[in-house]
């Protein structure tokens, strides 16, 4: 895979369960589980705009592009 999630970095570093951030942005707890651990094709830039508003941090703390 060519982009990495670094959400489970950026929890740490907030000190956030993944439970509480799912609930705070309106997503399920499978649908962020599955954004933390990259098996998805695509991601809403909705819910990126509110992972970056609750964790504080910018989209390129979260995805980084990694040539194979």
């Amino acid at each position: 895979m060519a982009i990495e999630t670094h959400l489970d970095i950026m929890l740490a570093k907030r000190k956030m369960a993944s439970k509480e951030l799912a609930k705070r942005i309106g997503l399920s707890e499978n649908n962020l589980s599955r954004i933390k651990t990259g098996h998805i094709k695509a991601i809403r830039s909705s819910t990126l705009e509110a992972i970056c508003r609750e964790l504080d941090c910018q989209p390129g703390d979260l995805l980084e592009y990694v040539p194979d």
